[in-house]
């Protein structure tokens, strides 16, 4: 949103459902005068949700973007850095991503959240042309796809993309209208 609103004039509201990070969130938009009127946050109540709650009546948004927790539990996120340490060899035993808890992993871990963000996308197709989401597991594709069937979706889009060795993607869907 910074660079969006700062280079291209575009408009964002971010959410946050931990208060902590939506503070941060709120001082880098002030941190940065020229793009304060462009860039709103609000606080997620729910865990569960995305954009109930979020978006309100009447709100029109271009695209939704989505940086979901990749991991299941602590655990697993833990694992997942040690993982990454040890094909990198290197010996540090902390994780090299000091986000917060519910930014690092949910119940389900990513395919149950990206599930839950377009079954809730139904709900708000009239508000927003484009949802999309990062999806770091290539396995999970094939499930949320044909979720993104269930709901309609009347056209998707995969877009793969690589920075060095780390390989994601974004996956996109619109409802059309």
């Amino acid at each position: 949103p910074l660079i969006g609103a700062s280079e291209y004039g575009w408009s964002f509201v971010g959410a946050e459902m931990d208060a902590v990070a939506l503070r941060w969130a709120k001082k880098l938009v002030v941190a940065n005068p020229s793009v304060a009127g462009l860039i709103e946050c609000r606080l997620q109540k729910s865990a569960m949700k995305c954009f109930q709650g979020i978006i309100q009546p009447g709100e029109r948004f271009d695209l939704t973007m989505c940086n979901p927790p990749f991991h299941a539990s602590a655990a697993e996120a833990t694992a997942g850095t040690q993982r990454k340490l040890r094909n990198l060899g290197g010996k540090k035993e902390v994780l090299n991503f000091g986000g917060r808890a519910g930014e690092l992993w949910c119940e389900g871990g990513e395919l149950a959240f990206i599930r839950r963000m377009i079954e809730e996308s139904v709900a708000f197709a009239q508000n927003c042309g484009w949802f999309t989401t990062l999806v770091s597991k290539s396995e999970h594709l094939p499930r949320l796809e044909k979720a993104l069937r269930l709901v309609k979706a009347v056209e998707v889009k995969i877009i793969d993309m690589a920075q060095g060795q780390k390989k994601s993607r974004i996956l996109a869907w619109r409802f059309g209208g």
